[in-house]
């Protein structure tokens, strides 16, 4: 059995990769959002935070009732609990990564979990 696993993503709207890669400490998923898109409901999480890194594109997001632009290079946490729901722009469309990990959960960085051969 390998270390690792690799697949190649095309233009899907949405993508989870925990079953493709099969991920046992984080959600990821790769989403696109056409122009003048929204995702279709608000939501929050019970435990874990999610990280939001834009790819492409340009939209914003409303989080906790306040309106935040986004445009590639942009990278934004958010807690559980906060409220959240995001839209590309109506002139283009928007790409972005969803980490989703458990809040709290990181018991060290790389350089301390590292292990030189």
């Amino acid at each position: 059995m390998k270390n690792y696993a690799k697949t190649t993503l095309g233009n899907e709207g949405r993508t989870e990769l925990h079953d493709l890669l099969g991920l046992t400490g984080a959600e990821i998923s790769i989403n696109h959002l056409p122009s003048g898109a929204g995702v279709p409901f608000v939501h929050s999480h019970r435990d874990n935070e999610e990280i939001y890194g834009i790819l492409a594109g340009r939209g914003h997001a409303i989080i906790d009732g306040e309106q935040l632009a986004l445009a590639a290079g942009d990278y934004l946490r958010i807690a559980p609990a906060a409220k959240r729901q995001f839209f590309a722009a109506d002139s283009e469309g928007i790409t972005y990564v969803c980490i989703q990990v458990k809040a709290n959960s990181l018991g060290g960085f790389t350089a301390g979990d590292a292990v030189i051969d």
